[in-house]
């Protein structure tokens, strides 16, 4: 799978690491070379209390747009949400131009490259969590985190060090953990998909409670 990256918070946009994830990244900028086809970027403040772990950019979502579930269905219930608990400042479009702006938070995904068919597989998960380890390092402010999906959650506590089954996936579970030497909350949701919303397995109240216990973990 190439070498390990040096300890960094971001991946670089051409990130060679993953073969396959690079392969379907330029396969995809051949089809259209005006999205940003690369390995998408945190979006927030690095003074965030907050952070949310997705699992992947979307093809005609974060791929497109260059900013965390930005252009997809998943963005918009994720976003409309982070207004509701005073999150954000400004009017999500769906457009990385709209001025949009975090508030005592931070969105970034387990695997930075948009992989096919939304599922990254293990060895890449694995190529990509020094990144994820880095980002969670490099927020001095932190005290929640908020997994979405298993493999946002599996991999988080493997970033931090922590052995999954001590603390198995669930919807609205909640475990108090070490990272960057203090105790933060651990909260994890099912994932903010079309087909999670589709079929009822998350609705909107579901979600927003989880964002309610993150409110009241922070104080």
């Amino acid at each position: 799978m190439g070498t390990k990256p040096a300890a960094a918070p971001e991946a670089p946009r051409d990130c060679p690491l993953c073969p396959r994830l690079v392969g379907y990244r330029e396969a995809v900028r051949a089809k259209e070379p005006s999205w940003f086809n690369g390995a998408v970027p945190s979006f927030g403040t690095d003074r965030a209390e907050l952070v949310i772990v997705g699992l992947a950019p979307g093809v005609t979502g974060a791929n497109r747009t260059g900013r965390p579930f930005t252009g997809d269905w998943a963005g918009d219930l994720l976003y409309a949400t982070l207004d509701k608990f005073g999150f954000s400042k400004g009017k999500f479009t769906g457009d990385p131009n709209d001025g949009l702006v975090l508030q005592n938070a931070m969105i970034t995904n387990a695997v930075r490259c948009v992989p096919p068919g939304n599922k990254p597989v293990g060895a890449e998960i694995n190529q990509c969590r020094p990144f994820l380890e880095a980002r969670l390092a490099a927020l001095p402010k932190l005290k929640v985190i908020l997994c979405l999906g298993k493999i946002s959650h599996d991999s988080t506590l493997r970033a931090l060090g922590l052995k999954v089954a001590r603390y198995p996936f669930g919807h609205g579970t909640k475990y108090e953990v070490a990272a960057n030497g203090r105790s933060v909350t651990l909260l994890s949701s099912y994932h903010c998909s079309r087909y999670n919303t589709n079929t009822g397995r998350l609705t909107p109240e579901m979600f927003e409670a989880v964002f309610a216990s993150a409110k009241e973990a922070l104080g």
